[in-house]
């Protein structure tokens, strides 16, 4: 481990402990041990709104656990996991826009800082031209001519983009593509 901000020992106040590179031979690390890897980091650097935020993510986490037992589901995997998270910004994306219209910026400004955090678990995001190759290169691949062939096209964009796709995005574009 090394340690940040020029602290002499991991103790010091103020230092942030950030992990020695990883070995090929150790396998990455889950989102579950990112979460409490960084709460730990981030409650000795005594970053309170971060701290909050990532205690609201473990505390999601549980209940979506809790929700998947009678699946006989212990620990939701990571797919799941990420899904969690987009529902999560979603969310807070929705009360930034009412704490805006309600004249509350202090409060909008608080969420933006929890997107902030959130999405920092969430893989990279395509931008709009990656979308709309994307959608062209799954419309070939179904063969696609009209718009009742859309749900081929998604679950197609949905197979191969998952994570790094917004499908909310990619909905409109693909129905303007085939109408």
């Amino acid at each position: 481990m090394t340690c940040v901000r020029g602290a002499l020992s991991p103790s010091a106040p103020g230092s942030i402990m950030l992990r020695a590179p990883q070995k090929d031979s150790e396998p990455a690390m889950s989102l579950r041990e990112q979460f409490t890897d960084q709460l730990k980091v981030s409650m000795k650097a005594g970053d309170s709104a971060r701290t909050s935020t990532l205690r609201m993510i473990l505390a999601k986490l549980k209940d979506t656990d809790i929700a998947a037992r009678p699946k006989g589901i212990e620990k939701v995997p990571d797919e799941d996991v990420l899904s969690m998270l987009r529902g999560m910004v979603k969310s807070r994306r929705e009360s930034v826009v009412l704490y805006q219209q309600g004249n509350r910026p202090e409060l909008a400004a608080k969420e933006d800082a929890e997107i902030a955090v959130i999405e920092a678990f969430l893989p990279r995001q395509m931008d709009d031209a990656a979308v709309e190759a994307a959608v062209a290169a799954a419309i070939a691949e179904t063969g696609a001519v009209s718009i009742k062939d859309m749900g081929k096209v998604m679950a197609a964009l949905r197979a191969k983009h998952a994570a790094a796709l917004d499908m909310a995005k990619a909905g409109p574009l693909v129905k303007a593509k085939l109408s």
